[in-house]
């Protein structure tokens, strides 16, 4: 009678372990048929006329930015004195364009009437040329003044710039960058990274100014006092 029992109970946990075998079989069936739903979406996507156009905009965009930078470095500074940081691209500005390709993606996939909306886009591409153009008119206004790096102490070249671009805006490049990163989101139609990259890159020019300020006061004193109340800094809320 116990050898019935036990050869009984064998069975219902061998049909039990059967039947949980093939569950998971099913289920792991149905994640690889969602992962192959997903990848197919994605594909599908990226080869739309609208991911073409917007993405090759953008990593256009993204190539020129970088390039210029260090170009321009170059050429006022000499190569001798210029390193690879002259391109700007630190680990925490990749982590933020991975997470904008990784936005684009998943909605350019799941919602692709979002990247539809072709006004909102060319308003971002505007933004993104003239962010270009107001961060580059800065440094070749500037010329040798102009530096990737705080300057802390005073060279005797060191000169303050207040013609030309820098009549209207005193932090042009600043300004520059700040329409640019912007921009870029929003000719990406990236809603959650528009407003990523503006609240991240205003908070860092609100430290960054007010600290270059300090050594630019005390590097031209009163006269740089005047030029501060008389011209807006460019980067919105930040005097």
């Amino acid at each position: 009678m116990l050898v019935k029992e036990t050869l009984e109970l064998a069975r219902k946990n061998l049909v039990g372990v059967s039947f949980r075998t093939q569950e998971f079989q099913l289920r792991l069936h149905s994640v690889d048929k969602l992962v192959a739903f997903v990848q197919l979406k994605m594909v599908t996507a990226f080869v739309s006329h609208t991911a073409l156009r917007q993405l090759s905009q953008f990593f256009a965009a993204v190539v020129f930015f970088h390039t210029t930078e260090y170009i321009l470095a170059i050429f006022f500074h000499g190569r001798s004195s210029v390193t690879l940081s002259s391109l700007l691209i630190s680990k925490n500005y990749v982590i933020a364009l991975s997470f904008s390709l990784l936005e684009y993606m998943l909605e350019i996939a799941f919602f692709p009437g979002l990247k539809e909306l072709w006004w909102i886009s060319n308003l971002g591409l505007v933004m993104v040329l003239l962010g270009e153009i107001i961060r580059k008119t800065a440094i070749i206004t500037a010329g040798h003044a102009f530096t990737h790096m705080i300057r802390k102490y005073h060279e005797e070249h060191h000169m303050l710039v207040t013609h030309g671009i820098y009549r209207f805006i005193r932090h042009p490049g600043y300004c520059g960058f700040f329409i640019w990163a912007t921009g870029s989101q929003i000719m990406l139609c990236n809603p959650l990274c528009i407003v990523a990259f503006a609240l991240v890159t205003w908070r860092f020019f609100s430290t960054r100014i007010p600290y270059e300020e300090y050594f630019l006061r005390q590097f031209f004193g009163s006269e740089y006092e005047e030029y501060a109340k008389r011209v807006p800094s460019g980067v919105p809320f930040i005097k």
